[in-house]
């Protein structure tokens, strides 16, 4: 029996999760994929690279909302599906907004999306622009049809992550303000809203610390429920003499208060190393957006940028994750 069984995570089953066993002479919490990576930067005709994109399960397959960057170097979200989250099939053309403000709807770039249920309805956040950037958000039912809200923040903000239910009646969100360029600094913060139109309650949740998260932080996959509180895969930004490098880590939230920190990782759980990591349009870049799981098996497959190139999959159980880091806690 994997350690899980015990359904440490709150949530649904999913048996077809991607999954791939550790390597026998590997000592790390968090294991990569050995078909990484697994969407290469060409899968369609358009695009120069695909990379931090969101997958969730969709109708027994998967469905995703990708960070496709064309061939002039826009940025643009494109829509795909498949049937065992290894294998995809990418839209070449980007999705189409629905929104009936022309203002909003004026789509200057959009990146790094993350995907969330909630309430019978996918929705979509991203970093979107609108006189600087922002958090853009739509919702879908069928992943067809996108319908465009209102941008959650004023600018400038980025890594707009919702959690996966209301708390406290109200949806919630975690970001990270910023400024207009690539924010050579950055903390993540803690929102709530009625409506998912209007924003408040704002609450600071955690700061850049040291080492390989010394710069910026900002959340990751949509956070995960568990029985020890809510799991935060995030990264973590190091300004070293050749620039930024991204890494993996994780944090566990209160419950009830999400923006009360628990423990946190002192050491990354995931950093640039292998090949397709360290080089690419950006080199030495892990970037989190997406984590699959199976309340059964405890299992979690998390997808990640790789140099903002890729995109790549890693295991972890998450007792094993929860266990490493209450351990090497920095809180």
């Amino acid at each position: 029996m994997e350690k899980g069984s015990d359904q440490t995570i709150i949530g649904d089953n999913l048996p077809n999760i991607p999954w791939e066993n550790k390597p026998k002479d590997c000592f790390d919490v968090v294991w990569r994929s050995e078909r990484n990576p697994i969407i290469p930067r060409d899968l369609i005709p358009s695009s120069n690279s695909i990379f931090n994109s969101a997958v969730v399960p969709f109708n027994g397959e998967f469905a995703g909302v990708f960070r496709c960057d064309d061939k002039y170097r826009n940025m643009r979200l494109h829509k795909g599906k498949s049937k065992d989250g290894l294998n995809w099939d990418i839209d070449d053309e980007p999705i189409s907004f629905i929104c009936d403000n022309s203002d909003i709807a004026t789509f200057v770039y959009g990146y790094d999306p993350r995907v969330c249920w909630i309430e019978e309805r996918f929705y979509v956040t991203w970093c979107n622009w609108y006189h600087g950037p922002t958090i853009g958000v739509a919702y879908t039912h069928d992943f067809k049809e996108f319908y465009q809200l209102e941008n959650t923040f004023l600018p400038y903000n980025r890594n707009g992550v919702l959690f996966p239910r209301k708390i406290n009646g109200k949806y919630a969100m975690v970001s990270r303000p910023s400024d207009r360029g690539h924010t050579p600094w950055g903390d993540i913060f803690y929102s709530e809203s009625p409506d998912m139109i209007h924003w408040g309650h704002h609450r600071h949740v955690m700061s850049a610390n040291f080492g390989w998260q010394s710069t910026k932080i900002g959340a990751g996959p949509i956070p995960i429920e568990t029985t020890k509180g809510w799991l935060m895969i995030y990264h973590g930004v190091l300004t070293s003499c050749n620039g930024f490098v991204y890494s993996m880590g994780a944090a566990i939230l209160d419950l009830k208060r999400p923006w009360e920190v628990k423990y946190r990782t002192g050491p990354y759980i995931l950093s640039p190393q292998k090949l397709y990591e360290c080089v690419g349009d950006v080199p030495n870049v892990v970037f989190p957006c997406a984590a699959l799981t199976d309340a059964t098996t405890g299992r979690i497959a998390i997808y990640y940028g790789a140099a903002d190139t890729v995109i790549c999959l890693a295991y972890t159980q998450v007792d094993d994750l929860i266990e490493f880091t209450q351990t090497n806690t920095i809180i």
